[in-house]
């Protein structure tokens, strides 16, 4: 999903930039795991090996991941 926008020459109403806001907070828990799973750069970059592994190496960064979080 993605913001309401402005229209052009106008303003948006409160109900409008509430619902902005919950949507901000929402995507923003989702971006900072993007970014933090970025880091690992199998992830940053096109896969370059056998393309039938890149589930279990994709699920083995995330695993890392979760883990980081737990402690």
């Amino acid at each position: 999903q993605t913001p309401l926008k402005k229209p052009r020459g106008g303003r948006l109403t409160k109900s409008q930039k509430k619902y902005n806001r919950e949507l901000n907070c929402l995507r923003i828990a989702v971006e900072h795991v993007n970014r933090r799973l970025k880091i690992f750069k199998i992830l940053s970059y096109p896969y370059r090996n056998r393309h039938r592994r890149f589930g279990l190496r994709a699920s083995l960064i995330a695993g890392i991941y979760n883990y980081e979080l737990a402690a």
